[in-house]
């Protein structure tokens, strides 16, 4: 039992490990999409609002605030990097409130107002409506339902570039091995059935996207003749 708790706790930023390195080795993050990072800061942040109003297992609390200072270093890394390498870009920032620009900012602390920002309101709902119970299972649902839809924008990214290019396959490798002892753990443990269901979905999700890798290592895109394709941009 301790050991399956340490594993909920730690075990969901493991995957990340190995995204995090190769972007720091190439120094390039065109292959991970940032609104993973998005999604799953929602994600935790309404899980730890639902622990207030339905109390469930300690370690998956423990996991969300992790989850969230993992994603923060991600996002840090991301924005570095993606400013270093467009020096003459457009500065862009939270404040500017440009929906076209969004989670598309210049500085990392425009990524953390947004979220002290949502954080702040998300807050503010939830103590008006605590008492109401169709509230609180309706908040539990949305924030395991959003953590469901973590490999979505990564299996968007990939369908409309029509490769897996950048993507760490170990990262997606650990996502499905994670989610599913995370179901089971669910399902053992007796967790509301909201995070039964959507742990489900999340498998089925990362299952998708290692079809993409497969099916694009099979019929790779052919590059356009005058393409140039820098040196080291391909993580594992």
């Amino acid at each position: 039992s301790w050991g399956a708790a340490a594993a909920m706790v730690f075990g969901g930023v493991v995957p990340y490990v190995p995204q995090y390195r190769d972007i720091r080795r190439t120094q390039n993050a065109d292959g991970f999409s940032t609104y993973v990072c998005l999604v799953l800061l929602v994600a935790n942040i309404l899980r730890i609002l639902f622990w207030f109003g339905r109390r469930f297992e300690s370690p998956l609390l423990w996991q969300s605030a992790i989850m969230i200072l993992t994603m923060l270093l991600m996002l840090k890394l991301c924005t570095e990097v993606r400013v270093a390498n467009e020096l003459n870009a457009r500065r862009r920032s939270f404040a500017d409130f440009d929906p076209h620009h969004f989670w598309q900012w210049s500085g990392f602390s425009d990524y953390v107002q947004c979220v002290l920002a949502f954080t702040g309101v998300a807050g503010y709902i939830t103590y008006l409506s605590i008492d109401s119970t169709l509230f609180v299972e309706t908040l539990g649902f949305l924030a395991v339902l959003t953590e469901a839809m973590l490999g979505v924008p990564q299996l968007y990214r990939n369908h409309r570039h029509q490769s897996t290019e950048g993507m760490s396959i170990k990262m997606v490798l650990m996502w499905t091995s994670g989610d599913a002892f995370k179901t089971a753990y669910f399902l053992l443990k007796g967790a509301p059935l909201q995070f039964s269901v959507c742990g489900l979905l999340q498998v089925l999700v990362d299952l998708a996207i290692l079809g993409q890798a497969y099916a694009f290592a099979r019929h790779p895109q052919k590059p356009a003749l005058h393409a140039v394709h820098p040196a080291g941009t391909k993580a594992l």
